[in-house]
């Protein structure tokens, strides 16, 4: 990952986990585990989209939209396989 993916992931992974904090209140790890699930999940869809071949290569628009389908999907897939109590 260049350096640019990476801060972007890492800001649109802080936003989606705080956004999922906010939303979906319970059943989550707390602002902090919500944290980092966003940007452990938003790196990790970059890396996947990169590895199939579609790098998002549109600009930073792009970017953010792979960033974020990642960490939300993290997130969601959490709250609804393990259901923890902050």
């Amino acid at each position: 990952m260049t350096a640019d993916l990476i801060v972007v992931a890492v800001v649109v992974g802080l936003g989606a986990g705080w956004l999922a904090d906010v939303a979906m209140k319970g059943g989550g790890y707390g602002l902090i585990g919500d944290l980092l699930l966003g940007v452990g999940g938003s790196m990790v869809a970059g890396s996947i989209f990169r590895t199939l071949g579609f790098a998002p290569n549109g600009g930073w628009m792009a970017m953010v939209g792979v960033a974020f389908v990642g960490a939300f999907v993290l997130i969601y897939a959490q709250r609804m396989l393990w259901h923890t109590h902050a």
